[in-house]
């Protein structure tokens, strides 16, 4: 299989613009990771922020001059500053968007640099907003908010909780600039061309579980396997940030945990704890992803010693061979009692030759009843469990589609365009099964 293997943000022109909250102390962090993915960066501050974070800083980890107030109409521009930067830039990163910048730009205010540049960029934009929890609950930052939602190419990054500067807990504080990385990175997996904003998930509800479970065999052994669930967590934020309403069942991840914000989480642990979290998300939403990797075997509820503490290596042997049962198939059980309309994307790790997965994963997709089925290979170097990158086989009614081994994250978004196709009878570029 091909392989075609890119970094979302290398060589793309990103505007990063600074507002004046104190969240503005980790916007270094965000620009550093930016030019580290590759990204050409440039900075701009209000006067709020450059007294919160240092301009001279700003410039030296982007490695170009950082854009202040007093430069708007500086006469050796040989254009207006805030129309070269809304051209120049492809996506612009608001980080942190404050209140009062955010009520400028909610009412076409060109009042300032940052101002300006949004009135005149036509680019999609990132808005993470941060903020005191009284401002940011307060109806006049709530309606503001609102506004700019309904803006073309705006792609929202919502306040999370936690402590604020202010020390207060709540909502306010802004996203952490790995999620905030993973964002641009999202609008940049979904074409070469460009950023892509649309948010053609909006009003729809997506399940993911992802992940490995984990089984007991003593108080001190556990069965599972290498699953570090970033494909299941991608795909849940590719989903969101498209705009659909994402629900995230999880055993044990490996993932950075900024990458679960936003997402409504519910961590399980073993496979009966996972199926019984599914079995009650299941209704309501529009489609389900089973990304997880649910362990194949677990103590029958019936046996002794799985909770009587550690067993004794003279005893394991009998251990591991008595009072173990196969865990249910969790994806079939969902595909049997899903209701009329809901989508199933199943995932199936496997090993062989393309035509032996084919043969297997159509088997699969039949058997489990599911409308897509990846069929994706572990024993190739540099994708599958606790890779990068990942590709295979698609599989579906009558049709097979190969996916080239890319980032996750692009995996991802084609497997959402998939879903959207196929909920819409339109499969995406299918070829005849066995071609």
């Amino acid at each position: 299989m091909r392989t075609e293997v890119s970094t979302p943000l290398k060589g793309r022109r990103l505007l990063v613009a600074v507002s004046g909250s104190i969240a503005a102390v980790k916007t270094p962090l965000l620009v550093s990771a930016l030019v580290k993915a590759g990204a050409e960066v440039r900075c701009l501050v209000t006067p709020s922020a450059a007294k919160l974070v240092s301009p001279l800083a700003l410039a030296t980890l982007s490695r170009h001059r950082c854009y202040t107030e007093n430069v708007e109409w500086d006469s050796s521009c040989s254009r207006p500053l805030h129309i070269e930067l809304a051209e120049w830039a492809e996506l612009v990163l608001l980080a942190p968007l404050s209140a009062t910048s955010l009520s400028r730009w909610s009412q076409g205010s060109a009042d300032g640099l940052l101002a300006s540049v949004l009135l005149a960029c036509e680019c999609p934009v990132l808005p993470a907003i941060a903020m005191n929890t009284a401002m940011w609950s307060h109806p006049a930052v709530q309606r503001n908010w609102q506004i700019v939602q309904t803006f073309p190419g705006v792609v929202p990054l919502m306040p999370q909780p936690g402590l604020l500067a202010c020390d207060r807990l709540g909502e306010g504080r802004m996203a952490d600039p790995m999620l905030i990385e993973l964002a641009a990175s999202s609008l940049f997996s979904r074409c070469d061309a460009g950023p892509v904003a649309t948010q053609d998930w909006s009003g729809r509800r997506l399940l993911v579980s992802a992940g490995p479970t984990v089984e007991p065999i003593d108080q001190a052994r556990l069965i599972t396997n290498r699953s570090s669930g970033a494909m299941g967590v991608l795909l849940a934020q590719a989903a969101r940030l498209r705009g659909a309403e994402v629900v995230l069942v999880h055993g044990p991840l490996q993932v950075p945990e900024p990458w679960l914000e936003s997402l409504h989480c519910h961590p399980v642990s073993s496979a009966a704890e996972m199926q019984a979290v599914l079995e009650q998300q299941q209704p309501g939403v529009d489609a389900i992803a089973m990304a997880a990797a649910i362990a194949d075997l677990r103590r029958d509820a019936t046996a002794n010693g799985s909770a009587d503490g550690k067993v004794s290596k003279a005893n394991l042997a009998v251990q591991l061979t008595d009072g173990w049962e196969l865990v249910p198939d969790l994806l079939q059980g969902l595909a049997a009692r899903r209701p009329a309309g809901q989508l199933i994307l199943g995932f199936a790790a496997l090993t062989g030759d393309d035509n032996v997965l084919r043969r297997i994963g159509e088997e699969k997709r039949l058997r489990k009843g599911c409308d897509l089925l990846l069929v994706n290979p572990i024993d190739r170097p540099g994708q599958g469990f606790s890779m990068p990158y990942n590709g295979g086989w698609l599989l579906g009614d009558g049709w097979t589609k190969q996916l080239p081994v890319t980032g996750k994250l692009q995996l991802a978004h084609q497997l959402l365009d998939t879903l959207l196709d196929v909920s819409q009878q339109v499969p995406s570029s299918p070829v005849p099964a066995g071609q």
